[in-house]
């Protein structure tokens, strides 16, 4: 998710043999106190970067320059996390928040699997707690079984140590976050070209009053389903026109949807996050979400007023806030860094 969080084992040496093969290869709030400048700015701000998954990778990454000065204080924390290709030989921990941390011990999920496929390789985004990964070859198989999809297609999940990114999520950062295509995956293995270069399907109408109902259809509606069900989901953010469809469409129990968060972007894909898994003791939770189903006209006014659908610049342009250091993270986060 571009902004998830504004709202309320050591790796096997198959594993990094891979990634060792891809580094040749790699390389490389919203709740406004009022619908006013502060909420005008922040809808222009993240509506200026719509879903990540329309970025186009490369079949030719090339590599990030050196850095002059890598012990710079002042340095950006996503300069030295987006430059390491390998995990970091630690035990398995998430540190910190989601958007505000980092992994030890990231495993990648194979970018290939029997019911999904890892798009946008060249960004390296497909690492994550050994926990999130089982989610999602779990999620994926679901996914053949409810929806009679051939499988899943899988976006950003974390960077091998996790950290900031140098380019599109706030969160991702700790190994429990992963966006997952609402596109099912072709019955056919992709080519290296289309998942550098095949753009997700968009699901909200242009007017981004509801869906679109030439892309969406009664399958997707079991996919998320499936994922909000899962006892260690915290929570799943969706475009609020798709949370307005799954309040329309879903029957019988409807518990899972307090699940469902609205979330500026993600009309081309859904968030997954996690709880923090145990043994992680450093990991920041998030508050669980409200037991409510979230569909009433009032909790779902916020996001189609016209202030958040038709923001307006603000008069006069915030300063931009200094990038997060390495001094921002938590302190293991610099073990996680520097370890081989």
């Amino acid at each position: 998710m571009a902004n998830g969080g504004l709202r309320n084992a050591a790796v096997s040496s198959p594993v990094r043999r891979y990634a060792i093969m891809r580094v040749m290869m790699l390389c490389r709030p919203i709740l406004a106190t009022a619908l006013t400048t502060t909420l005008a700015l922040a809808a222009v701000t993240l509506a200026a970067h719509p879903a990540r998954a329309q970025d186009k990778g490369s079949v030719n990454p090339k590599p990030l320059p050196p850095l002059a000065n890598p012990n710079d204080p002042h340095l950006a924390a996503k300069e030295l996390f987006g430059r390491k290709p390998l995990p970091a030989s630690l035990a398995v921990r998430s540190i910190g928040f989601y958007a505000k941390g980092c992994i030890a011990g990231a495993v990648a999920l194979p970018i290939n699997g029997s019911a999904w496929q890892v798009m946008r390789l060249s960004r390296n985004r497909n690492w994550g707690h050994p926990d999130l990964i089982a989610l999602l070859e779990r999620l994926a198989v679901k996914a053949q079984k409810v929806a009679g999809w051939p499988g899943l297609l899988v976006g950003d999940m974390s960077q091998p140590r996790g950290g900031p990114m140098l380019t599109g999520h706030a969160s991702h950062q700790v190994g429990l976050d992963a966006d997952v295509w609402l596109t099912p995956m072709p019955n056919r293995q992709l080519s290296r070209e289309e998942r550098e270069e095949t753009s997700a399907v968009m699901m909200v109408r242009k007017d981004r009053l509801d869906i679109d109902p030439q892309s969406w259809t009664p399958s997707h509606l079991p996919v998320i389903r499936a994922a909000a069900q899962e006892p260690q989901v915290e929570r799943i953010f969706v475009n609020a026109a798709i949370k307005k469809a799954l309040c329309r469409e879903a029957k019988g129990d409807r518990s899972w949807l307090s699940k469902v968060r609205p979330m500026y972007g993600h009309d081309y894909h859904f968030h997954v996050r996690m709880k923090c898994p145990p043994g992680s003791t450093n990991c920041g939770p998030q508050p669980p979400p409200p037991e409510s189903e979230g569909c009433s006209a009032g909790d779902l006014a916020y996001w189609f007023s016209d202030a958040v659908l038709h923001p307006k610049p603000p008069v006069t342009p915030p300063k931009p806030k200094p990038p997060m250091t390495l001094a921002d993270l938590p302190a293991e986060c610099r073990q996680v860094l520097l370890a081989p």
